[in-house]
């Protein structure tokens, strides 16, 4: 396996843990790419309480899974090298850690290294509404060096169904590992920047 096609994918408390999930099953089908996972106790009881997947599954999906409480673990190394990570979703806890380099479990501290060492770092944050509290975390965190991505959905492409809303937020983060799945949603093209055009004439 070629060190830089490790991905970590982080999955915390928050509601929207479906995103985490999505993601590592598109992960499992991509044969270059080694996935490591991190499932938080908080993320164990959202799975059960929003999907009718349990944490067995999610683990299944990994090449590598590591205990939240392992600070030890290799991804928690600046030297075990990987394309970044993903916290999907990522809860105000979480972002807080990250703002503050508080790396408290395995989950902040393998941020806190891809941020250390200019890793990409994407942070998938659910909450809403947000107060001057989230919005300064979710600042320092992007002055950090992460990349903010909140999963809001797209409507320009008429989506017919909520996994199309989940795919298209899944498939615009992978676009930042260059991990494109054709399949997983339609992008803005010409042809639309051309219908768009005609329509403000």
């Amino acid at each position: 396996m070629e060190v830089n096609k490790r991905l970590i994918v982080g999955i915390s408390g928050a509601s929207g843990s479906i995103y985490g999930v999505r993601i590592m099953e598109v992960l499992q089908s991509i044969a270059d790419v080694e996935s490591h996972l991190i499932v938080s106790k908080g993320a164990e009881v959202t799975l059960s309480l929003e999907t009718h997947y349990d944490v067995d599954y999610v683990r299944g999906l990994a090449d590598v899974v590591h205990d939240s409480g392992n600070v030890g673990a290799s991804i928690a190394s600046g030297s075990f090298k990987t394309m970044g990570m993903i916290i999907a979703p990522c809860s105000i806890k979480t972002l807080s850690a990250v703002a503050n380099s508080f790396n408290s479990d395995l989950l902040s501290r393998a941020a806190d290294v891809c941020l250390k060492e200019r890793r990409r770092l994407v942070l998938m944050v659910r909450e809403t509404p947000f107060h001057i509290g989230h919005l300064d975390a979710m600042r320092r965190a992007a002055q950090n060096g992460a990349i903010l991505a909140p999963p809001i959905p797209s409507f320009y492409k008429k989506p017919q169904s909520i996994d199309d809303l989940i795919n298209h937020s899944v498939g615009r983060v992978l676009d930042f590992f260059d991990i494109a799945v054709p399949e997983m949603f339609e992008r803005w093209n010409e042809d639309d920047g051309e219908r768009a055009a005609r329509m403000l004439r």
